[in-house]
């Protein structure tokens, strides 16, 4: 049998039946007819959404195309007992769903840097490029000027929007870092990364466009070794000298982005008053703004959401 679908509560998903049904139903006509009779109706009885959308989280499983989605979802339906084919992923019981080509124009398998830049920036790219159009050229630091291209993320900032990379690789990586840095090369992850000739030319490392390219209001992820000096221990594994810092230029891109980021004391009048860098409780202040670095659960749980504006961590 096939039972009628509802849309939740928020009309975000569609809560759908249970996948079960009696011994040899698929072998009849009926099983299928039915339920396209119905998946028909509720495409039909669909509405636009009526309200404006307060915010916009991207989700991105790197590689997760369709050939890994029926994967997933076979999978799923065989940990219950099923054949996996009838399964359906969370993802797809969405009323409105699309389909998006993220390929590179000079290869036909694709990398993350290409595509970061394709769903990012909404412009095809050659591979190993990141944020840059086609024009520009993998390892050439010079084709970069003049050919950036601007992500959502950078949009929505310059038009007064807060916004956000929270990664479980490194926040240099290519997918992220298609938000916020213009590279001839996705692997110029800090200036040690890069050849001589592109540091001549001008170019800048990805770490140091993550912190100077775009005000990023939020950064979480991996990548501490790319933001300080060479040698530098890391205060999670100070005993790990693989995991110290690399950068050549003895910059520490931590310390630059905390200094950048001033303690601002906003009220219903504007500016409050503020003393070596901390704003005054004074009864015009309704929220103190500022910047926090944080390397673990500690440091992140102690951080107030109404007294930070730009987390790091």
């Amino acid at each position: 049998w096939v039972e009628m679908a509802t849309l939740d509560p928020w009309g975000c998903t569609w809560v759908l039946p249970a996948l079960l049904s009696p011994p040899d139903a698929e072998k009849t006509p009926g099983y299928w007819n039915k339920g396209a009779r119905r998946r028909l109706e509720l495409a039909l009885a669909l509405q636009p959404a009526a309200q404006r959308a307060k915010n916009i989280i991207l989700f991105m499983g790197d590689g997760m195309g369709l050939s890994t989605m029926s994967a997933a979802r076979i999978y799923k339906g065989q940990l219950v007992g099923g054949s996996g084919e009838e399964s359906v992923l969370a993802m797809e019981t969405f009323p409105h769903m699309a389909l998006a080509k993220t390929y590179t124009i000079d290869r036909q398998v694709p990398d993350s840097a290409g595509t970061g830049t394709a769903y990012l920036c909404g412009v095809k790219a050659n591979a190993k490029t990141l944020g840059v159009s086609g024009a520009a050229i993998y390892g050439k630091c010079r084709s970069t000027f003049g050919n950036e291209v601007d992500s959502v993320l950078h949009r929505a900032r310059l038009a007064g929007k807060s916004v956000g990379i929270v990664t479980t690789t490194r926040v240099q990586h290519a997918s992220p870092g298609a938000a916020y840095a213009h590279s001839a090369s996705r692997g110029w992850y800090a200036d040690a990364n890069m050849p001589r000739e592109a540091l001549r030319d001008g170019c800048k490392d990805i770490a140091f466009q993550l912190v100077h390219n775009t005000d990023i209001n939020v950064i979480l992820g991996g990548g501490r070794m790319y933001m300080t000096p060479t040698r530098t221990p890391d205060p999670e594994y100070p005993e790990d000298p693989d995991q110290n810092g690399t950068r050549k230029d003895g910059r520490d891109l931590i310390a630059e982005w905390l200094s950048a980021k001033k303690v601002v004391c906003v009220g219903e009048e504007g500016m409050c008053l503020q003393a070596q860098g901390v704003c005054h409780r004074h009864w015009l202040c309704s929220r103190w703004q500022g910047a926090r670095y944080v390397w673990d659960k500690k440091g992140l749980d102690a951080v107030e959401d109404d007294s930070v504006s730009h987390l790091m961590g």
